[in-house]
């Protein structure tokens, strides 16, 4: 029997398509990474019986990255990561992917690739292809063993007709995606390198831990602070309206509009009250009424949807499409990343609507559409990608939270609206003169409402009503009167509108553009005001002008537009892929050499608008070298500054850093500090100058004293070392001094933390070692908050072997508020994946090497 291994982009994705494919006859297995299933059933395949086999991935397997020895931002010169030799690395390491593929690949004949269709989709494929190549019985790259499945819904219908019509992985669109890649690893690092090393050893208040570029992130910033600079350079001017307000005979004001609409002189706009002012009553010139559609909407692409999601939905777009895949891979939508706004011919449209008609949201809509006949959708745009986003199957409220069902609602809306008719309505043009001056009143009629029905946000306002006026009618005047008004300078972006001007210029993808969104937003450029509008930061400001000073073109989009007219041509087979990178990265490269020669123009608006290092922060601990306070800078990156000596330290992130008991480290006098993220986190204590320049080389950079294999320091691992962590494979529990009365342990390299002896007063970590390689303890309590047996003060035992110590050690966790750390073109973190709890190995063998 032939073995056929099948493999999907996400476990959830993997799970309904087996279901599928399977009729709901799989067996299912954990995978031997522990984060993807194994599907199983048997069928036919090409013709003969088959084995297959339903697993995924969980993203991209591979990720980009520098060698290692160019991760180091302390000795690495930027200039020199265009031209260093980068690699692929796994992108979460704790997964092993590469491995779990592999393995299960082994003797499978065939492989059919179920990853999403776009070029991310493409080039995942290869990164499965090739980490299954060695295990595979025939030649991965023949087009008879490696088969591509193309589909846009999970569906049975979808799925079952992309089973029966393989395909083949298109390698140019995957080239394209490295392409990229490299590009933004390559640029964005050596911008952001020297840009953050730069102006944070200068400034103390920029609040961001990250100066970043990039080559598509930068030019959405720069249409923020585009509009945000034509606010600022705005120049209200005053102008004039004539107000009329005449009354019907069925007693209803009306009011007119002037058919000069304004006037910037106010002695002109006087002229003309004075003409007509005592007038005391007019007749209407002309009633005109015309019959018009409001047209309805084209289908429903991915720009579209953010747009509507942001304005509409008040979601942002980078969750909104985070919803959207999550409701994709329920089955309740097609494939959410689309260009396209026009619908196949052979789509089944009658067929989706039919599934809606018992809705009881809009069912008799959906009822009312069917009985009059289908409206064929307008024809949009053919991008050549998948088809419209359309909903799959029926939901209700009670299905989906609260968010799934907002997004959900609208574009089920959207679709029913593209089956209707159009909105039809008289729109009626009432002409008054009074006395050689025109004013006009304009209402609407609804005739048939169309889809403005089931789209009831577009549906009339009451106040479009057409006045009851008739030609040649006489109506009193009630009033007239000039009035003043002011112009208005624009407001300051929405998301929906940065969309379309990304979209207008080809900034980034259907894909990509929430990300570039989100990263502003998420580095302090752009804060989201009310009405999800986008206001830049200072910093935000700065940096635009700066890039605008040193080279405008870092900032606009012509760059990166014609970069992505470029990689689109290397998806086509157009153009090559390494003359298309050569000549990329040599533009850029220039551009970087000439902006480092030139930084001092931005600096100078850095100066206006920040303060020194020297005068930030408040007197914290003192330095080792001086002996003189440094002054702790909260804002982000936190850090310690000496203005006696003008150096800088780095302190760890995202938690509360305090003077511990005013010890002192032993190597270098610098004053212990403690870092925090409270009782349920993980805490160290840490020497500032050891923390930025390890003094050993079993410690890296960035690591407490928790890390430090000084022999005889109190607060060292040597000292505090209780055994190896029982959830990664190096790491080592190593008790917190300072974390008491509510005592933990913590993990040296991943961030698990034991929560011990809470209350206790004291607690000593032995030479002596337990039968299980773990470092006996000495707990000591007050009397009157003891918790051992009969009340003792203090006792001594193995944290793990002891019993009775058995109830006052929590099980090993993970420490909250730690933000995992994702791969993004830096080094790629090592940590383990957690495990069943296990007997604690032996200590002194497995860590020889952290001990002196």
């Amino acid at each position: 029997m032939k073995s056929v291994l099948m493999v999907a982009e996400k476990p959830s994705l993997a799970a309904s398509l087996a279901s599928i494919l399977s009729n709901g006859s799989n067996s299912t297995r954990k995978g031997s990474n522990g984060v993807c299933s194994v599907h199983e059933w048997n069928g036919t395949f090409q013709g003969t019986s088959a084995r297959f086999k339903m697993t995924s991935v969980c993203g991209h397997v591979m990720g980009v990255d520098f060698i290692s020895k160019y991760n180091n931002w302390d000795r690495v010169d930027p200039v020199e990561l265009f031209s260093c030799p980068i690699e692929k690395k796994e992108a979460t390491p704790k997964f092993k992917m590469p491995a779990f593929l592999s393995n299960e690949a082994k003797g499978c004949e065939n492989l059919i690739l179920w990853l999403d269709c776009d070029k991310e989709g493409e080039n995942i494929c290869f990164e499965v292809m090739n980490s299954v190549a060695r295990s595979m019985a025939g030649d991965v790259y023949s087009r008879k063993v490696t088969y591509r499945a193309r589909f846009s819904a999970i569906t049975d219908r979808d799925i079952k007709a992309a089973f029966n019509n393989l395909a083949h992985p298109n390698e140019n669109e995957a080239r394209s995606v490295d392409a990229r890649q490299e590009l933004d690893l390559r640029i964005g690092c050596a911008f952001t390198r020297f840009q953050t090393k730069f102006f944070q050893g200068r400034y103390g208040d920029l609040d961001s831990s990250l100066i970043s570029y990039g080559p598509c992130q930068t030019p959405t910033l720069g249409f923020c602070v585009q509009r945000h600079d034509q606010i600022q350079t705005f120049k209200p001017e005053p102008y004039w309206v004539i107000k009329a307000v005449v009354k019907t005979k069925d007693g209803d004001d009306v009011n007119l509009e002037w058919k000069r609409v304004r006037c910037f002189d106010k002695e002109v706009a006087n002229m003309f009250l004075q003409q007509i002012k005592d007038q005391k009553e007019t007749r209407v010139i002309s009633v005109v009424s015309k019959e018009k559609a409001k047209s309805r909407p084209v289908a429903l692409n991915t720009v579209e949807l953010m747009r509507v999601a942001s304005s509409g939905l008040g979601m942002g777009p980078h969750h909104a499409m985070q919803i959207a895949e999550k409701l994709y891979t329920q089955g309740y939508i097609s494939y959410p990343r689309t260009e396209t706004t026009r619908y196949p011919e052979n789509f089944d449209l009658v067929g989706v609507l039919h599934q809606q008609q018992n809705s009881p949201e809009w069912g008799d809509e959906v009822k009312e559409i069917l009985s009059k006949g289908v409206n064929r959708p307008k024809q949009g745009h053919d991008a050549g990608d998948h088809p419209p986003i359309t909903p799959m199957k029926l939901a209700s409220r009670n299905e989906l939270d609260t968010e799934s069902w907002k997004l959900y609602d609208y574009i089920t809306r959207h679709f029913i609206g593209t089956l209707a008719r159009d909105c039809k309505y008289l729109s009626t043009t009432v002409t008054v003169m009074i006395n050689e001056e025109t004013f006009t009143a304009t209402g609407k009629t609804l005739l048939d409402p169309g889809y403005t029905t089931v789209m009831t946000w577009q549906a009339f306002d009451k106040n479009e009503i057409v006045p009851n006026l008739k030609e040649n009618e006489l109506v009193p005047i009630k009033d007239m009167r000039l009035t003043e008004h002011q112009t208005c300078p624009p407001d300051y972006l929405t998301e929906a509108e940065l969309i379309t001007l990304m979209e207008t210029h080809g900034i980034g993808t259907d894909a990509s553009i929430p990300v570039h969104i989100n990263n502003i937003c998420q580095r302090n450029y752009v804060t989201v005001t009310s009405g999800r509008r986008l206001k830049p930061t200072t910093l935000g400001i700065v940096l635009v002008h700066g890039y605008q000073k040193i080279d405008a073109e870092l900032v606009l989009p012509t760059m990166r537009s014609a970069v992505e007219e470029q990689l689109n041509l290397i998806a086509l087979g157009k153009a090559n892929f390494h003359a298309v990178l050569k000549h990329t990265v040599d533009i850029f490269k220039l551009k970087f050499q000439y902006f480092v020669k030139n930084i001092d123009g931005m600096d100078q608006l850095f100066e206006v608008s920040f303060s020194p290092l020297s005068a930030s922060g408040k007197a914290h601990s003192r330095c080792g070298k001086c002996r003189r306070y440094m002054k702790y800078i909260q804002a982000k990156p936190p850090r310690l500054h000496c203005p006696q000596c003008d150096e800088t330290y780095s302190l760890p992130q995202n938690g509360t850093v305090k003077l511990f008991k005013e010890l002192k480290c032993p190597l270098d006098d610098f004053e212990l500090l403690s870092w925090t993220m409270g009782n349920k986190g993980k805490s160290f204590v840490f020497c500032p100058y050891c923390y930025n320049h390890p003094p050993f080389k079993d410690m890296r950079k960035g690591n407490g004293c928790n890390s430090c294999s000084h022999p005889t320091c109190p607060y060292s691992l040597n000292t505090n070392g209780v055994c190896s962590c029982v959830e990664c494979e190096s790491g080592v529990l190593v008790l917190d001094p300072s974390s008491g009365p509510k005592w933990k342990l913590g993990c040296t390299r991943c961030d698990t933390i034991v929560c011990l002896f809470d209350d206790a007063q004291k607690i000593t970590v032995l030479s002596e070692v337990c039968d299980c390689g773990a470092q006996s303890v000495n707990v000591e309590y007050k009397p009157e908050k003891s918790k051992l047996p009969n009340s003792v003060t203090e006792m001594k035992g193995c944290v793990f072997c002891t019993t009775e110590f058995g109830k006052l050690v929590d099980k090993p966790k993970t420490a909250v508020n730690v933000r995992p750390r994702q791969f993004r073109g830096g080094k790629a973190p090592n940590r383990g994946r957690g495990r069943s709890r296990a007997k604690p190995k032996d200590k002194m063998a497995q860590l020889a090497a952290y001990f002196v």
